[in-house]
């Protein structure tokens, strides 16, 4: 004899379960959810291949996809080009209403690089000189520019260039640039301080960024010895989020959040010297962007 009818709620309750046990079900066809990241040698790429490692035993697929950083990243996601992507909180309040977030993940430091010889020891003192404000589609072409015009500078006062971190390392070591900036964790590979390159301080600058651009600049120092032999730096650190598209499936935003949390020992990229905001309390704090109704229905499961 036949039960009750079963709900449409009990139903979809359901569904979302089987979809949710599906990932670790041997036999099964993995979902794939490409990941936009960033440069290789650089936080964002570290950390994509970290995440993709811990989903491997899920059955979760995560297919890292290498690009210049935030501003691609977010108009991939935003797009329908990709599935989740990093960002730059500052880059990512752009994009308000056409990504949603899974998580606070970790802060990155900017690090404005000279010559270790050279006599620029402050962002005033840039003016005339030749700039690399991040890759063509990176965070840090944002970012630079709000720092310049912090500073007293408009981005016309100095020239203005947008090369891979790899090319600018090398062209600032050659002399051919100036300056290069960098929206990174710390130490960063390709970033050779203290023997070739220094780090101007950009520790008060914080203060005036947030106030005039919102609370996603945070005053942070680099400790000394990040970079080995390197001293402490202050500077601006700005929060990375883990965004999505709207339409990524409830039960792959959860399981993605899952990942977060219960594998944040394994996420730690070698560049991550700083905060990281791989717990329930902190992943949650993603500002204007609102959560993923998957990943704030994870969060509501472990709090509450």
């Amino acid at each position: 004899m036949s039960g009750p009818p079963i709900s449409r709620r009990r139903l979809l309750a359901l569904a979302a379960l089987v979809s949710a046990g599906a990932f670790g079900c041997a036999g099964t066809d993995p979902a794939t959810v490409r990941l936009a990241s960033g440069e290789d040698g650089g936080f964002y790429f570290a950390f994509a291949q970290l995440l993709a490692a811990a989903a491997h035993a899920t059955g979760l697929r995560i297919e890292p996809v290498e690009t210049a950083g935030s501003q691609q990243n977010l108009r991939m996601v935003a797009d329908g080009e990709v599935e989740i992507a990093l960002a730059l909180a500052d880059s990512a309040s752009d994009f308000g209403g056409r990504v949603v977030a899974l998580g606070r993940v970790y802060e990155n430091y900017l690090q404005l690089a000279v010559r270790a010889d050279g006599p620029i020891t402050q962002v005033t003192e840039l003016r005339g000189h030749r700039v690399n404000l991040g890759a063509a589609g990176s965070g840090a072409a944002v970012t630079g520019e709000r720092l310049l015009r912090t500073a007293g500078l408009d981005p016309t006062d100095v020239v203005v260039e947008h090369r891979p971190l790899r090319a600018a390392a090398q062209a600032l070591t050659e002399g051919t640039i100036d300056a290069l900036l960098w929206a990174g964790g710390v130490p960063t590979g390709v970033l050779t301080v203290p023997d070739r390159m220094r780090l101007i301080d950009l520790g008060a600058l914080a203060a005036p960024m947030r106030e005039t651009y919102g609370p996603v600049y945070d005053h942070v120092t680099i400790p000394a010895d990040a970079y080995p032999g390197g001293p402490a730096v202050h500077t601006i650190g700005v929060a990375n989020l883990l965004l999505a598209t709207a339409t990524l499936p409830e039960a792959t935003a959860a399981a993605i959040v899952d990942l977060l949390i219960q594998h944040a020992d394994a996420l730690v990229p070698a560049e991550a010297a700083g905060a990281q905001f791989l717990d329930s309390r902190f992943l949650i704090g993603t500002g204007t962007i609102p959560l993923h109704p998957g990943a704030a229905a994870a969060y509501r499961r472990r709090h509450g």
